[in-house]
């Protein structure tokens, strides 16, 4: 029977003689593991491996000299298969074999590699060893624990390495207090992998060497937006105030999340000339930038945001105008009986007539707290649109809050409350509902047109 599996494993199929291994493997006899060492002399890598992995089942250290000189197989699979199954064999005579193997061209030889001496039981005896056994086995992080002793070998991972394993090189020598790893983060930024280029700025902005700047400034125009949010804040701890004319310059940026970043820095220097700059984002569309915008005016702290400011007071978002009242109070306690507030008394008449309720309500309080008549104006200033008209005196009490309902931003309420309106069948709700028949929503004007006609 031996014969017969013998001379299946040199037939000219592939596929016949790949199937005699996996038959083999399964068997469970013995006898099988000396038609698998002569399998692993096979032409084909895949039954080549295929041996070298069903042959650990079989636990046979008559298998232990095949497999190292197949760790010299030129296919790095091979290599592999036999390095993972020496480890399981426990044969010591193999150890000194897969030390060599912590050099191998190929990672995953190595690994495995690695793995197999864990399983044999080595220990490394050298600190060479050391470093390539932690090097093998990805464990970059154990480099850090022996200081400088470990940047060479984390250096030449980040020269060679995949981008993976620069990346993991580059925060590994980020822990690491050494005069080389300045220049190797420098390095670093002009890998082409993006996140290894914010990993090595995230080092800079740590060390916040001002030498570094200048690198570091070039990345603020890199074409990558979560790259050149990184070096916004490499450039706000590396340059300082020195860095306020470039970052200026970003506000302008197309990502939002670097506008954000770079609000963020700009309030963090405290720099009054980027005042101007800052101001400009006021009308950012996105909510977090407008909110970052804010707080920097307050943390800079200059008496010239007050006018930019007062329209945040009108912002659709909640958040941002609860933002602007606080930074207006920490900019100037009175700002209110400030002159030149009268400035945006256009821009709060126009928010009279703003689609949002809380746009329009606030604009109305703004007013108030400004003592300015909406019917008494000044030639040169526009006049504002009509107020949302209020419910004549109720009969009913469900007219009132209904019709404030009807101005909610929510078109589901604004159409229930017109349909509610038009059973209680009450004339006080007349004049929203005039006011509703010109509503944005189809729906909702049908609704006040049917309510209306029911009170005639």
């Amino acid at each position: 029977m031996l014969w017969w599996t013998y001379q299946q494993l040199r037939v000219s199929s592939a596929k016949t003689r790949l199937a005699v291994v996996q038959k083999l493997a399964d068997s469970g006899d013995p006898d099988s593991v000396g038609p698998l060492v002569f399998a692993l002399n096979d032409k084909e890598a895949g039954v080549r491996c295929a041996a070298a992995k069903a042959l650990m089942r079989f636990h046979d250290r008559r298998a232990v000299e095949p497999l190292i000189k197949m760790l010299r197989d030129p296919v790095p699979l091979a290599r592999a298969a036999a390095a993972e199954t020496l480890g399981h064999l426990g044969d010591p005579l193999a150890v000194n074999q897969l030390v060599g193997f912590l050099r191998d061209a190929d990672p995953i030889v190595r690994t495995i590699a690695a793995r197999s001496l864990t399983r044999l039981g080595w220990k490394p005896g050298t600190d060479s060893h050391r470093v390539l056994q932690i090097l093998a086995m990805g464990q970059l992080q154990q480099l850090v624990a022996l200081g400088p002793e470990g940047v060479t070998p984390l250096l030449e991972l980040l020269r060679n390495g995949t981008p993976n394993k620069q990346f993991s090189a580059v925060k590994a020598l980020g822990e690491i207090s050494d005069p080389r790893v300045r220049p190797a983060m420098l390095e670093a930024l002009r890998k082409p992998s993006p996140a290894v280029r914010i990993a090595a700025l995230g080092t800079l902005e740590r060390l916040a060497d001002p030498t570094t700047y200048p690198e570091v400034e070039k990345l603020l125009r890199d074409q990558n937006p979560s790259v050149r949010g990184a070096a916004v804040e490499a450039a706000n701890r590396c340059g300082g105030t020195r860095a306020v004319p470039a970052l200026v310059k970003c506000l302008k940026d197309a990502s939002w999340e670097v506008r954000q970043a770079t609000a963020n820095a700009l309030g963090a220097l405290g720099e009054r000339s980027a005042v101007e700059g800052l101001c400009m984002l006021l009308n950012d569309p996105d909510r977090d930038v407008r909110e970052s915008v804010i707080t920097a005016l307050g943390q800079i702290g200059d008496r010239r945001a007050i006018v930019p400011l007062v329209p945040a007071l009108l912002d659709v978002e909640s958040a941002v105008r609860t933002l602007a009242t606080a930074t207006l109070q920490r900019l100037d306690r009175h700002w209110e009986q400030n002159e030149t507030v009268r400035q945006a008394v256009p821009k709060i008449l126009a928010a009279l007539r703003h689609p949002d309720y809380w746009v329009r309500y606030s604009a109305t309080k703004l007013l108030e707290l400004l003592k300015i008549d909406p019917n008494h104006l000044p030639a040169d200033l526009p006049a504002p649109a009509p107020e949302k008209p209020a419910a004549e005196t109720a009969a009913h009490p469900a007219v009132v809050v209904l019709a404030d309902m009807l101005f909610d931003r929510d078109r589901d309420f604004r159409l229930a409350a017109a349909n509610a309106l038009g059973q209680l069948r009450d004339k006080s709700a007349g004049s929203v509902l005039v006011a509703a028949v010109h509503d944005a929503d189809f729906a909702v004007r049908q609704a006040a047109q049917a309510a209306l006609a029911a009170l005639n």
